[in-house]
């Protein structure tokens, strides 16, 4: 063979392996922009976002799912708090059923929902909240406890049944954050 061949096949193949090798560095860079981008959007979502089997729902998840929660839901909307609701906690929240703000004098949920009235029922519903997550017989060795909006709530033992700030806890769920104590009425904060 002679030497202008040799040299010709021996830059062809150069090339070759060149090429080849520019193809597999672009595969290998496409995979790790796909896994970027995976690993960038799993971090735009947060613990707010998980859904399915993954996990235990939140506290906001349980009364969002729940039908007997639809008011308590609005108004954690309207003051703006869901991601309060979302955090890691642990939270124990005392949920008011739909009943329990029915059972308020005419005109007050409608009245708190106005725009302009959103930190006043930030604080009413900050007064639903404490950092722990304690079962109903355990809520039975304290005697009040710190709220969120940095006032206490009473805890009464009456029989089997405990009372936080004047409600009945009449229901509890466990939560991937915490616990929600269902209510019969809604906790308003009183000058402690």
């Amino acid at each position: 063979m002679k030497p202008s061949n040799l040299k010709f096949l021996i830059g062809l193949f150069a090339l070759t392996l060149t090429l080849f090798s520019c193809k597999n560095e672009s595969s290998d860079t496409k995979v790790s922009d796909t896994e970027a981008r995976s690993t960038a959007t799993s971090k735009e979502q947060g613990q707010a976002f998980i859904e399915g089997d993954v996990s235990k729902p939140n506290v906001l998840q349980i009364a969002m799912n729940s039908p007997d929660h639809t008011t308590l839901v609005a108004a954690v909307q309207a003051a703006d708090l869901e991601n309060a609701l979302v955090n890691a906690g642990p939270l124990m929240v005392f949920a008011p059923t739909n009943e329990a703000f029915e059972a308020l004098p005419a005109g007050t949920v409608e009245d708190l929902l106005k725009p302009e009235n959103r930190q006043k029922l930030a604080t009413i519903l900050k007064h639903h909240v404490t950092a722990g997550n304690y079962d109903k017989d355990f809520l039975k060795n304290f005697k009040k406890l710190g709220q969120a909006d940095d006032t206490n709530a009473t805890v009464e033992v009456k029989g089997d049944d405990v009372y936080v700030g004047g409600a009945k806890i009449i229901a509890t769920v466990k939560a991937g954050n915490g616990i929600v104590h269902v209510v019969d009425k809604v906790i308003l904060p009183t000058a402690n």
